[in-house]
């Protein structure tokens, strides 16, 4: 990833207090070629995805069908994240999107837009929209 990208999620990820840590996990893409078998790679992209998810997380899924929240309702979201003790993935795909093994294990989908969004810059969007929605339930001056 360019240097901005991590500039931009470490700036928020920083910022979250402890008990409400944003970890990043990067999984490989598998590789794309002319006559590669896409299935295939989002199969196993998918496959190693659920590898490095934590035990008994609630799996949220980032993707175009799913819900899309206002901020004030991603707060509201995350304060019952948060309520729930678990930890929290929210799984984002590959250029092809998500596998059905990581679909089938979504409590919650979220959609950040309709609009298609590089990889890049949707890492520092969710990053900074979970910090604004921390900042809504603790009263932080950020949100303003």
């Amino acid at each position: 990833m360019p240097s901005w990208v991590q500039q931009g999620f470490n700036e928020y990820a920083k910022r979250m207090p402890r008990d409400c840590e944003v970890v990043l996990k990067e999984v490989l893409p598998g590789k794309r070629s002319k006559n590669s078998d896409l299935k295939r790679i989002v199969r196993d992209e998918g496959e190693r995805m659920i590898h490095v998810l934590p035990t008994k997380s609630h799996v949220v899924t980032l993707d175009i069908p799913g819900k899309s929240w206002a901020t004030a309702e991603l707060a509201k979201a995350m304060n019952r994240w948060m309520e729930s003790g678990q930890n929290i993935a929210l799984m984002v795909g590959g250029p092809e999107g998500l596998s059905d093994s990581v679909k089938d294990l979504a409590r919650e989908s979220w959609s950040l837009s309709r609009l298609t969004l590089p990889h890049p810059l949707v890492r520092v969007l969710v990053a900074e929209q979970l910090y604004r929605a921390w900042s809504i339930l603790n009263n932080h001056p950020y949100h303003r």
